[in-house]
């Protein structure tokens, strides 16, 4: 079955160019055009994917992505962020409150069907048996906890072993700091997001020609590679 897609912007027309675009490409596309409208059809039926407008009339996209991400239910919904708001600030608060990529505007519809391509396949279920992960040289069994790069074992800590195997289940997703650290830490409030900073950059030493594949995004955070 084809991905389902829910644009949400205030736009007719834009709205339109939207949809027109992505029902060529093969998705199966709804529209709403208000925060509130998006809000009733997520919970009927949670979408694939989900294009938000970041100004809308009554709810902002902001926080429409905040109540996505809060819900238990909506988990799986990703969300392409698509706003006239091109500033860095912006992006990072895009970023920080759960989104999967940003697109500015104006945009090319071809742009914005590939990123939407790209999401989805980067959400999809990893494969591999046992659950194991592998980029090129890398290969991560997250049920033995062993590391390897060219085949070789690589020691490393818990932390840092944590901190590998959650950038490599979502490539090409960016992770702030304060996302890894509740993740990986959880709620040891004795750790500053400096510590973030610290292991990783021993992680990539310890990964030698795999480390370039753990990316910074500078005034984000991190992201692996796709």
């Amino acid at each position: 079955m084809p991905e389902r897609i829910l644009v949400v912007d205030d736009e007719p027309d834009l709205l339109e160019l939207v949809r027109v675009n992505l029902d060529r490409a093969g998705f199966r596309v709804e529209t709403a055009e208000t925060g509130q409208e998006a809000l009733d059809q997520l919970r009927r039926s949670p979408p694939d994917l989900m294009v938000l407008d970041l100004m809308l009339p009554d709810l902002s996209g902001t926080e429409i992505c905040r109540r996505v991400r809060a819900s238990p239910e909506l988990a799986g919904v990703a969300i392409i962020m698509l706003t006239a708001k091109a500033e860095e600030v912006d992006r990072v608060v895009g970023f920080e409150v759960g989104a999967d990529d940003y697109v500015p505007k104006p945009f090319s519809p071809r742009e914005l069907v590939l990123r939407v391509q790209a999401v989805l396949r980067r959400r999809a279920p990893a494969s591999g048996a046992g659950g194991i992960l592998e980029h090129g040289a890398l290969r991560v069994d997250p049920e033995r906890h062993r590391c390897f790069v060219e085949d070789q074992e690589i020691e490393l800590t818990a932390k840092e072993f944590d901190l590998l195997h959650t950038l490599m289940k979502s490539p090409g997703r960016v992770q702030t700091r304060d996302q890894l650290l509740e993740r990986v830490w959880g709620s040891d409030i004795s750790v500053t997001l400096r510590t973030i900073d610290t292991h990783l950059k021993r992680l990539r030493e310890k990964l030698g020609p795999a480390g370039s594949l753990i990316e910074t995004v500078r005034g984000v955070g991190y992201r692996f590679s796709e």
